[in-house]
Formats: C-alpha cells, sequence, structure tokens
C-alpha cells in the first residue's frame, strides 16, 4: 500500500457566501458526509473542496462548464490530481437557496438534505453517474446505503423528489 492510499480524505471547505451563515454546523455536516462516502467505498489518500456558495455563483458555473443558464443544487468537478499528494479528486459546489428550497418542498432536514447532495457530488467525483438508468439506479443505491450509514432517511422515499436534472456534474 502507497502512502497516498494509508492517509485519511482530507476535505477542505469552503464558505464564499453569506447566506450561509445562519446555518449551523454545515461544515461537519458535509466533512462528515464525504468521510462516510470515502469510507464506503475505500477511498482514502486524497484530497476534495467543497465550495458552500449561493444560486448566483452556482449558476454562473453551470451556465460557463455546462452551457445550462440556471442554478442548481450541486455540481461535481472531477480532477486528475495524480501529480499532487495527496491526489486531489475534484470540487464540489452547493448552493444554499437550492438546497434549502428543496429541503422546504420535500419536508426533510436541511441538513440532510446538504449531507445527500454532499455525497451525490462526492459519487461523481469517484466516478459515478445518473444518466443511465441503470448507472442512476447504481447511484442512488450507493446513496442510499451511505446515508443510512449517516442515520439519514430515504431521500429517494420522499413524495416530492428533486428533479433529476438538478443533480449535476460538469
Amino acid at each position: 500500500m502507497t502512502r497516498a492510499a494509508r492517509r485519511a480524505l482530507t476535505v477542505d471547505v469552503r464558505i464564499e457566501s453569506n447566506v450561509w451563515k445562519g446555518r449551523d454546523n454545515v461544515k461537519a455536516t458535509v466533512r462528515r458526509a464525504v468521510a462516510q462516502a470515502a469510507a464506503a467505498l475505500s477511498t482514502s489518500g486524497a484530497e476534495l473542496a467543497i465550495v458552500l456558495t449561493d444560486d448566483t455563483a452556482i449558476r454562473s458555473l453551470n451556465r460557463r462548464w455546462r452551457g445550462i443558464d440556471a442554478a442548481t443544487n450541486v455540481l461535481s468537478f472531477p480532477t486528475k490530481g495524480a501529480g499532487s499528494d495527496p491526489p486531489l479528486i475534484g470540487d464540489i459546489v452547493l448552493a444554499y437557496e437550492s438546497i434549502a428550497r428543496e429541503a422546504r418542498a420535500e419536508r426533510k432536514p436541511f441538513a440532510h438534505h446538504l449531507a445527500h447532495l454532499a455525497v451525490h457530488g462526492f459519487l461523481h467525483l469517484v466516478g459515478y453517474d445518473h444518466r443511465l438508468v441503470k448507472d442512476a439506479q447504481k447511484m442512488e443505491q450507493t446513496e442510499r446505503e451511505i446515508l443510512r450509514r449517516l442515520a439519514i432517511p430515504d431521500p429517494y422515499r420522499a413524495s416530492v423528489k428533486a428533479s433529476k436534472s438538478s443533480h449535476s456534474r460538469a
């Protein structure tokens, strides 16, 4: 086993919008969620960044990188960080207003929805996708298993769900 593989996942969380200031423990929530995802998938010795921003900033990113002029809840930007030590696997960007709106609409705790989207974004960084039905089923099942370990109910069981198109991989 290489030295990098033995190390824990390194997660840098940056709050880049004041709209997050009213929420307690958001950094801990996203760190715990991606750490659980990394443990479930045996991903260690890597580094990623999580950016907590707002709908305006994520809309701009979505327009620039995906050609979609709309805000979304999460974007993932996988990298090929083989040259760094530990390897950088990418960035996850989360938009407060979209997440809060969806959590209210789905009648679920904000922290649960935030953790789900952090896990969803992490899975994109490590190669999961949901463009094809079979891939979406595999990704959703993996999310369910990880979230169950975090004591978060099945996000796909809710009667009102966010649109699949709102979960994005850049």
